[in-house]
């Protein structure tokens, strides 16, 4: 299975676990390398891409810093290592998109995507590299794409990127209500506010997806932030236990029916209950899960 990383992943000078996460994570696969799964470095992703997806005004202050509130709109400082790093971590998204279209299953060490909106960022995110991977499978003649998200906020930034292609179905199974939004026929937003629920509320939404036909990829946000110890986004019950079925469930469900699948990482945040090691314990659930198939 192909895994998508480089260094510049964390290239920004804020450093939190959206900006440092994924060199844990390969810090962890390099002690404990789970079978069959090869690190690739990707290229950047292009301007072209990034233009269909955002705006230029937008893109030009994640390149340069100014002016300033868009600059920092994701929520943290802006600086000059924000831009090779955002171009570095969208780009392994793409390219982790088209591997999977190849081999079944593939994914990226990225995260800070799924808040973001064409003219600006949000909730630590700069580029939203969910829809830039639809975008791309889609020009690789998907014609069905889901994005299924389980990061633990909502991912409004990809609901408003997609609400008008009719052509991407956008699954959300969310524990906080932050950056909700309204259903509609291909958009469908679950917010669990009871742990002993998390996972009948996915498996409700896998179920629900078997009627919408023929599905030629699975982009999934594979956010770590619902454990109870996570310090951000975290809902008491949810332990690894539960992440790990998860994790099962969904990659399970896509070779039953022979989806592509393509993963990223989204949120997951160190603190008291939950430190670096543990962390990346948490994500290698989601690899684990992935390579499984073989």
């Amino acid at each position: 299975m192909q895994l998508y990383y480089s260094d510049r992943y964390q290239l920004a000078g804020h450093a939190f676990d959206t900006t440092r996460k994924a060199a844990w994570i390969v810090e962890s696969l390099e002690r404990e390398p789970v079978a069959g799964v090869v690190i690739h470095e990707p290229e950047d992703v292009s301007l072209d891409d990034l233009n269909r997806v955002h705006d230029p005004r937008y893109i030009s202050a994640v390149r340069t810093g100014a002016p300033d509130d868009l600059a920092t709109s994701m929520g943290f400082p802006w600086d000059p290592g924000l831009w090779p790093m955002v171009l570095a971590s969208n780009g392994g998204v793409v390219e982790a998109t088209r591997a999977a279209l190849v081999d079944g299953v593939a994914g990226s060490l990225s995260s800070g995507l799924h808040h973001a909106r064409r003219d600006h960022g949000a909730g630590f995110c700069t580029f939203n590299g969910l829809v830039l991977a639809a975008w791309t499978a889609h020009r690789q003649d998907a014609e069905t794409v889901l994005i299924l998200d389980v990061d633990a906020h909502c991912g409004g930034g990809t609901h408003s990127l997609t609400r008008d292609l009719a052509w991407v179905i956008h699954a959300d199974v969310s524990v906080n209500g932050f950056d909700r939004y309204n259903s509609t026929p291909n958009q469908t937003l679950s917010v669990v506010r009871e742990s002993a629920h998390y996972l009948e509320v996915i498996q409700e939404q896998l179920s629900g997806l078997e009627e919408r036909g023929t599905i030629d990829l699975c982009i999934y946000n594979a956010g770590m932030d619902p454990d109870e110890r996570s310090a951000i986004g975290g809902l008491s019950g949810i332990s690894t236990a539960i992440l790990e079925e998860r994790e099962r469930l969904v990659f399970d469900w896509c070779r039953r029916r022979r989806i592509p699948i393509v993963f990223v990482m989204a949120g997951g945040y160190t603190g008291t209950n939950l430190d670096r090691a543990g962390l990346a314990a948490l994500h290698r659930l989601t690899i684990e899960a992935a390579a499984a198939g073989g």
